[in-house]
């Protein structure tokens, strides 16, 4: 669902794909290649939303801010289910685990990672590569170069998810049993064992 307010309009580029059942309303401004999952509310009615290249926003995420405030997604952030970013700044390559909270003008640094549950208070300044865990949150050591490589393949997965769902999925009525014919699971995850043997 998009809402325009007070003349300004969501801008959504062609190859992101934004769930039917997400709410994005006002000044929000998302890139390339992004995904916006189901129930996930982006509400740029009091400030801006900049989602950049390659970014998710998982299901049921809240992006929200202060007045006169813009939150900045930088490019391939990473926004687990659940999670709420009100007011802060995400670095580029970042995740921000399910459930966790990154509060007003925090900044998280570039190749972060941030736990599930975590907590992030208002103004905090995490330094690029840190690895952030707890309620409040704090930097408990440096982002490895596997952790980075691991968290950068799962991003991937959802860069590629966009195209896959303008192809492949539509609305549909359930079956009231199961097919003969019903394919196999294994093809739901072949874009996964592809990026496995990259």
């Amino acid at each position: 669902m998009f809402y325009s307010f007070k003349g300004f309009i969501p801008v959504v580029d062609a190859s992101s794909f934004v769930h039917p059942q997400a709410c994005i309303t006002g000044n929000v401004i998302i890139g390339k290649d992004c995904y916006v999952g189901p129930g996930a509310a982006l509400r740029g009615d009091w400030g801006g939303i900049i989602l950049e290249d390659g970014c998710n926003v998982q299901e049921n995420c809240t992006i929200h801010m202060f007045p006169g405030y813009t939150v900045l997604l930088k490019a391939g952030a990473h926004i687990g289910h659940g999670a709420i970013i009100h007011g802060a700044q995400i670095g580029k390559n970042c995740l921000v685990g399910m459930n966790a909270v990154v509060m007003d003008r925090a900044e998280l640094g570039d190749e972060s990672i941030v736990g599930a549950l975590s907590f992030i208070k208002e103004g905090v300044v995490i330094p690029p590569r840190s690895l952030v865990v707890g309620n409040p949150a704090k930097v408990i050591k440096e982002v490895t170069d596997e952790m980075l490589a691991w968290k950068t393949k799962g991003t991937a997965l959802y860069q590629a998810l966009p195209a896959e769902l303008h192809t492949e999925a539509e609305a549909c009525e359930p079956l009231r049993e199961l097919p003969a014919n019903r394919p196999k699971q294994e093809i739901l995850y072949e874009t996964w064992q592809r990026f496995q043997q990259e």
